[in-house]
Order: structure tokens, then sequence, then C-alpha cells
């Protein structure tokens, strides 16, 4: 398992964990790992030469920067949590499957 699939993986669980009631520090905290992450995630993309998830990576780290807040409610924002989550478990066990 690469180290972009364990930081995915990490990820997956720390967005999974926005759904119980937490701190807003926490919240916080997760913007800006979920942005490094995914932007890390992105040049992986680009560096395949997989140009399509590359620029999704990104758009989504951008989604969650935390300089510039986009203010889509607690409901909302655990709608896209759990939707990232479960994409960086899937892409995980994609790419786990593809090395065997």
């Amino acid at each position: 398992m690469t180290l972009v699939n364990k930081l995915g993986l990490g990820l997956a669980i720390v967005l999974l964990l926005c759904l119980l009631p937490m701190p807003y520090g926490y919240y916080i905290f997760v913007r800006y790992v979920t942005m490094v992450i995914l932007v890390v995630i992105g040049i992986d993309y680009f560096n395949r030469n997989n140009l399509p998830l590359g620029i999704t990576a990104l758009a989504i780290a951008l989604l969650f920067q935390p300089f510039f807040k986009i203010p889509l409610g607690r409901l909302m924002w655990n709608i896209v949590d759990v939707l990232l989550a479960l994409a960086l478990l899937t892409k995980s066990l994609l790419e786990s499957k593809n090395k065997k």
C-alpha cells in the first residue's frame, strides 16, 4: 500500500469522525488536513497522467480550504464528508486490488 493510499485511508477516518459532536477546533483541523492531503493526492494523479482525477482532487481541496470558508451548513458538510470518505475508501480498495 502506497503512502498516498495510507493518507487517503487516514483522511477517510478523520472525515467520518466529523459526524460525531466534536469541538469547533476539530473541524478547522479537518479542513487543513483535508486540503493538504487532497493536494498530495491530486499531485499523485497528475504524476500518473490522470488529469481528470487530479483536477477533481484539487477542486475538492479548494472546497475544504480554510481561508475563504464556504458555508454549506452542518448537514451538507456531513454529506460531503461521508461521500469523500467513501470515495477515498473505494480508491484505496481499487488501487490495492490493481496492484495484486
